[in-house]
């Protein structure tokens, strides 16, 4: 009840808390100020995910089960209050979406899939401009160019043209390699899914047609045999076989 009735407050505050992450670094001629609000947006919207979580730790019946089971939830609160795993952050976007997803999207897994994608190669260019922004003689100067380089390292093709120099931009390249090798892991396994289910329809429509000709069949052998039952009964009235008489009236007959 409670993760139905917080699902779209939880959505606000990620839109909210991406866009809050995004600004600044797509802008950098951005007033101080403007950087200030953006960072009280930030801590805001963190802020309502970790009450989010105590609030469902609070809620739960068994909680060592459910520290247990989300274990995830609590790193993503707990480790960016640390200054070097800020960019950790921005998984906890991913974590809501995906649990949004979960509720409503349950079943529409290519939907999903697509989103999700866009989603992290978004996060993981802003991630890794931001991190290569400041380094020397780097190869990702701008969004357009951290674009192109999530994009071929979440399809693991790449090119090489643009990879990052520094260690938090090979962290962010790391964690994007393992989605885009999970990425094909779900797509691969979608499609089999897919191609199962078309082959066991395929497979029941014809037992169903089957099954309709052997009961049109059964019926039809029912009628044959009740036809010829009433015909017999027919023919042996005609003959006078069958009527049960008694000896003098059919001696009597014949006479």
């Amino acid at each position: 009840m409670w993760e139905k009735r917080m699902e779209w407050p939880l959505n606000l505050a990620a839109l909210l808390f991406l866009v809050a992450y995004a600004w600044p670094i797509l802008d950098p001629t951005l007033s101080d100020t403007a950087r200030l609000w953006f960072e009280i947006i930030t801590w805001g919207s963190w802020a309502l995910f970790a009450f989010d979580y105590v609030v469902r730790l609070s809620l739960a019946d068994d909680k060592r089960t459910f520290l247990k089971t989300h274990i995830l939830d609590l790193l993503i609160i707990v480790l960016p209050l640390i200054r070097q795993l800020r960019l950790l952050r921005l998984v906890a976007v991913l974590s809501i979406l995906n649990r949004s997803a979960a509720l409503s999207l349950r079943g529409r897994v290519v939907v999903y899939t697509v989103g999700s994608t866009a989603m992290i190669v978004f996060c993981a260019a802003l991630a890794v401009l931001e991190a290569e922004r400041a380094a020397e003689s780097p190869t990702i100067k701008d969004f357009p160019d951290a674009v192109w380089w999530a994009i071929t390292t979440v399809t693991t093709v790449g090119y090489g043209d643009r990879y990052p120099v520094t260690h938090t931009g090979r962290i962010v390249a790391v964690g994007l390699m393992m989605a885009g090798i999970a990425l094909l892991g779900v797509v691969t396994a979608t499609l089999a899914s897919w191609l199962i289910r078309r082959v066991a329809e395929a497979e029941e429509t014809a037992q169903a047609v089957t099954r309709e000709h052997l009961d049109e069949l059964g019926r039809q052998i029912a009628e044959l045999r009740e036809l010829i039952e009433h015909g017999r009964g027919q023919e042996l009235l005609g003959n006078g076989e069958g009527v049960h008489q008694p000896p003098g009236v059919r001696a009597e007959f014949r006479a």
